[in-house]
């Protein structure tokens, strides 16, 4: 059971005041707030050990131990076999672009690399410009006509297919695909496998080894860290593609695909982030911990997004895309309003320091495929764990 009166105490965000109100913080998708914890951890290693890595002098060992911890920390969140296979970088989107250029020298002309219309873009174009260079088949999987994927569809898609990547949760419906069985049947066609975990990672357990997966994508800023982008991949796959690197970096992982100097205060912050969420949880070790903590968030989230679905499903003119209820999603609502514009009815929102957002969040091809861009695209409401029912009542109010 998640006590959210002492979540939201943690986060500085949480406790201001705007024009006279308390801010409802329904912009998780596009950023979540951070808590008190990651804010001193960056603080702390730019006042007590900024230096660079692998020297000899003090600050810089420290350097070295707050970055192997947070390794360590991203391998026990996403249940990684090696520290080694983390890697940080600017983003999940630089990361993708990286990878990409990577993977597709190891493609040949004419062989199927599919993407879905589900997807934010950055876990489609990367992969269609490497596709180009390498003069590869693009096949894309369409989605139903209430947003979900086409399973049919991408059952004919991923015959031959030499590439599949698909999101764990739609940036844009939060619709969540059945990862476990989609990544065994395109490693069955013999596809590798990415997935882009950016807007399922603060609201669900991630688990590589159970996935079966080969690569998972994700951005700290998602789930309660600063701007830092994460990449896992196997270690065999890490260590066999060409990197793309300056020729003093290293050759051993992670550092051959950690391309110039890091974001040393921004890792540190990912290592107190992932501290954070442990310390929601119980058990005697901290993958343990992590698993039991976002168990329990996923189950308070539920209950949020029931009532706010519950809500919009009662008010006219008011069309929730995705799932209905809380089955097969996260707890973030696209909705659109029969007649007005998607950024005029956030601006109501605005108004009264309610902040969410509108448009169509780079998820350009689920947008299109839905035919809301003519309005504005959609008005997204994103709940997390230090989000209220009494937030929920407030928003529903308003619209």
């Amino acid at each position: 059971m998640l006590d959210v009166l002492d979540i939201r105490s943690r986060f500085p965000a949480l406790q201001r005041f705007a024009n006279g109100k308390t801010p409802v913080f329904l912009d998780g998708p596009g950023g979540t707030q951070v808590p008190l914890v990651v804010i001193e951890a960056i603080t702390d290693y730019l006042t007590r050990c900024n230096a660079n890595t692998r020297g000899g002098f003090t600050t810089s060992r420290e350097t070295d131990v707050v970055l192997r911890h947070a390794h360590e920390a991203v391998a026990d969140l996403l249940n990684a076999s090696f520290p080694e296979e983390i890697v940080f970088g600017q983003n999940m989107t630089t990361l993708a672009l990286h990878l990409s250029r990577s993977l597709g020298r190891t493609w040949k002309p004419g062989e199927p690399v599919v993407v879905t219309r589900l997807d934010h873009d950055a876990n489609v174009r990367p992969w269609l410009l490497a596709a180009a260079d390498a003069q590869a088949e693009v096949r894309f999987v369409s989605v139903r006509e209430d947003g979900s994927l086409d399973e049919d569809d991408f059952n004919r898609k991923i015959i031959g297919a030499k590439f599949f990547a698909l999101t764990c949760a739609s940036n844009a419906t939060g619709t969540m695909p059945d990862v476990v069985r989609l990544t065994h049947r395109a490693k069955e066609a013999g596809a590798l496998v990415a997935l882009d975990a950016v807007h399922y990672a603060p609201h669900g357990v991630i688990d590589v080894q159970h996935w079966g997966c080969d690569i998972v994508l994700c951005s700290a800023y998602k789930f309660f860290g600063p701007h830092v982008g994460i990449l896992w991949a196997r270690r065999d796959i890490l260590e066999s593609l060409f990197a793309y690197k300056v020729r003093p970096a290293p050759e051993t992982l992670p550092g051959r695909w950690m391309t110039g100097t890091q974001n040393h205060e921004g890792v540190a912050g990912v290592g107190a982030c992932v501290e954070y969420l442990a310390g929601l949880g119980h058990g005697s070790t901290r993958r343990q911990q992590i698993v039991d903590a976002m168990t329990a968030i996923r189950e308070y989230e539920s209950s949020l997004g029931a009532q706010l679905l519950s809500g919009l499903r009662a008010k006219p003119g008011v069309k929730i895309w995705g799932s209905q209820t809380m089955a097969g999603r996260a707890p973030t609502i696209a909705i659109t309003v029969q007649g007005q514009n998607a950024a005029d009815v956030a601006a109501r929102l605005w108004g009264d320091e309610v902040y969410c957002w509108a448009g169509h969040f780079y998820a350009l091809e689920l947008a299109e495929a839905m035919g809301v861009l003519p309005q504005g695209g959609f008005v997204r409401l994103g709940l997390v764990h230090y989000n209220t029912p009494e937030e929920v009542q407030r928003v529903l109010r308003l619209l």
